[in-house]
């Protein structure tokens, strides 16, 4: 199902990004680097059946992951009822006593939740990661799929297509959902920041201003955005794209520069929508995700509709057990770590290697999780013009109003390397669009 005339303009859609500054950032070796994010035009298709058993698994489990969330945060039932070990909860890096007892506003905690998929060469989808703080990363096959519509507008025609160009619209419609009064802001901590492409972007399609922490403040426990002529202008919500610690220094880290003192403040007494909640990241967390399943059939009692990668925590002595018996068929992941690394695989790993990263994990057991290898199905990119199958992964995008919504495309990221699993931009992989196919 592949469009020729859409192919033949991979670069042509490539050079628009770069004119359009599609870029993304990353830190090395203590150095800010920006770099464009490769696009590929063959666009990875869903059917429409296949999108609905989609949809379906992820509402389930973003609702679940809310309920927990809710929890755990308030009468901890699930530990209580010794689904989750309590130690295993608090020993989190993402958990947050600070927000003990915090209910934001519509008992809404991740009103926008990213959550990676694979699918196996079984055809099975599995879910690889739920990111839950600041998922990134939607603005990419937005902008793509309008580059392409300008690009090789014939290719448009005639397909049933879902249009993903709505995401703003219903990015608009989450925020306002928990507005409680005053303009909209995308809360960027800068330039610098590896998708300020995105905050910018967003926060123009939205209608949002965009915004950083000189240019708010807190004023009779409400926030203001403070305007070009010195005047304050109420906030009703603030799309924070900034991690939890940084967020108000006030209440968090003291040393952040780059927080808004007294925001969380303002925050719980309900005079602003934060979106998304503090303290989401116990919910992300990789220790976290063995047991979603569990707390879909806790709190909603029914079984997962989306299956977990099979994983297994070193915590327990029995998974203990089972991941230094079958080691060279694992892939080891440190919980704390994000954007493809803190990632091994058993068989790529030395002697001497392997022994240290076991004493390590056999003295920070938590700090560990160890999975079977999923065998991605592979889809086809473009090489130098040559059509060659890579590992790829895909991105959903869960907003929650009163009700949750799946945006009807995605982002598929793919490795460039051949013999690589790891897709993450920041690994050097590229991008494609998701093609839901309509009825």
């Amino acid at each position: 199902m592949y469009d020729m005339d859409l192919i033949a303009r991979t670069e042509t859609v490539n050079s628009l990004l770069a004119r359009y500054g599609v870029k993304f950032g990353i830190y090395k070796n203590n150095e800010f680097k920006e770099q464009l994010f490769p696009f590929d035009s063959i666009p990875r298709i869903i059917e429409a059946d296949e999108w609905d058993y989609l949809e379906k698994g992820l509402k389930q489990r973003v609702v679940a992951l809310n309920l927990f969330l809710k929890d755990i945060y308030s009468e901890k039932k699930i530990v209580k009822d010794g689904v989750i070990p309590e130690d295993f909860i608090f020993a989190s890096s993402g958990y947050m006593p600070e927000c003990e007892g915090v209910m934001p506003i519509k008992g809404i905690y991740s009103h926008i939740s990213g959550i990676d998929l694979v699918q196996g060469k079984d055809k099975q989808w599995y879910i690889l990661e739920d990111n839950l703080r600041v998922p990134s990363g939607a603005s990419y096959p937005t902008i793509a799929r309008e580059l392409c519509r300008k690009a090789s507008p014939k290719t448009f025609e005639n397909i049933k297509l879902e249009d993903n160009r709505n995401y703003a619209e219903l990015l608009k419609r989450t925020m306002d959902n928990v507005n409680v009064g005053g303009i909209n802001v995308v809360f960027t901590p800068g330039r610098y920041n590896a998708a300020y492409f995105e905050h910018s972007y967003l926060a123009e399609k939205t209608g949002a201003q965009l915004v950083s922490s000189n240019n708010l403040k807190v004023v009779d426990d409400k926030l203001y955005y403070i305007t070009f002529d010195g005047k304050l202008e109420r906030v009703g919500a603030i799309y924070r794209r900034i991690s939890d610690e940084y967020l108000d220094p006030m209440n968090f880290n003291p040393e952040s520069l780059i927080g808004i003192p007294h925001l969380y403040d303002v925050f719980k007494k309900g005079n602003v929508g934060l979106i998304n909640a503090p303290g989401n990241g116990v919910a992300d967390d990789k220790g976290i995700y063995y047991f979603v399943p569990k707390m879909i059939k806790y709190y909603l009692n029914e079984e997962p509709i989306l299956q977990n990668a099979p994983t297994y925590l070193p915590f327990y002595e029995e998974d203990m057990k089972y991941t230094l018996e079958n080691f060279d068929n694992l892939v080891l992941k440190d919980v704390a770590e994000a954007g493809g690394y803190g990632v091994v695989f058993g068989n790529k790993m030395t002697a001497e290697e392997k022994a240290t990263f076991i004493e390590l994990m056999k003295k920070e057991p938590r700090r560990f999780i160890a999975q079977e290898v999923i065998d991605f199905l592979d889809i086809d990119i473009l090489d130098e013009g040559q059509m060659v199958p890579r590992k790829a992964d895909l991105r959903a995008f869960v907003l929650m109003a009163d009700e949750p919504l799946v945006w009807k495309s995605g982002l598929t990221r793919f490795s460039r390397n051949p013999d690589s699993f790891i897709v993450n931009s920041s690994q050097g992989g590229g991008f494609k669009d998701t093609w839901v196919l309509s009825r």
